[in-house]
């Protein structure tokens, strides 16, 4: 008969006497270390905006006011060429940073990708964000279940938690109307239970190019901020 494995406890007086770490921010109050997720309406411009941020924390330049944690920023933009995200690049920025990297294919979550991360970490040590776009596309292939929900995502939040990095994923939102706009997430809600924070990109009208983007978060306080994509296809906060 196997011994079983004791818990490891701490008790109260000893964890408030524990010195308090500083949570890790890449854009100040907005986006801390751990899972996140994005999701918004096909088309919105929901991939607009994350190339915007892996370029402008690549650059450590402001987001929307917010300072930043410059570093290196991997985007696995896994539904575009490498064409289409240069000709992105070029109306986004006159100036990519070589510490922005791109990626089209990648492993599934569970068959290769927290390695091909962690490989692409090691290189890359001052790696602070990194965005998949879609979640979808490194979804194994099964049921869309609680379970297979909470486990792909959990998968995703120990990488971000073990290396102190920001991991953003690009979603989806359901057509259908609902009161709370996170209930629109597409998939369960294990989605929303498994990452730190959640962010919804919503347009005023379809075409209208202003959108709000709504964020809750453990670490961060509910806000909604209004956004306008300009003539260069980037989000600015109106």
């Amino acid at each position: 008969m196997s011994k079983t494995k004791r818990l490891e406890t701490i008790d109260g007086e000893s964890l408030m006497s524990l010195p308090l770490t500083p949570l890790n921010f890449v854009v100040d109050t907005l986006i801390a270390q751990g899972l996140h997720i994005l999701a918004g309406s096909p088309k919105v411009g929901k991939s607009w905006l994350a190339l915007w941020l892996a370029v402008t924390v690549a650059k450590g330049e402001l987001v929307w006011g917010m300072g930043v944690k410059r570093g290196t920023t991997l985007y696995l933009c896994l539904e575009d060429s490498v064409l289409r995200i240069q000709n992105r690049l070029f109306e986004i920025t006159e100036d990519a940073p070589s510490s922005v990297h791109f990626c089209t294919e990648c492993a599934p979550i569970g068959q290769g990708l927290e390695e091909q991360v962690e490989i692409f970490l090691a290189a890359h040590p001052d790696t602070v964000l990194v965005i998949i776009d879609t979640l979808q596309m490194v979804r194994p292939v099964h049921d869309a279940t609680y379970a297979n929900d909470y486990r792909d995502l959990s998968v995703l939040k120990r990488l971000a938690d073990k290396h102190g990095i920001a991991i953003l994923l690009i979603h989806h939102l359901r057509k259908e109307k609902a009161d709370d706009v996170f209930h629109r997430i597409s998939g369960t809600t294990a989605i929303s239970g498994a990452v730190d924070s959640s962010f919804t990109l919503v347009e005023e009208r379809r075409g209208s190019s202003r959108a709000k983007l709504t964020c809750i978060g453990r670490d961060i306080e509910f806000r909604e901020l209004e956004l306008e994509r300009n003539g260069d296809n980037v989000w600015e906060l109106i």
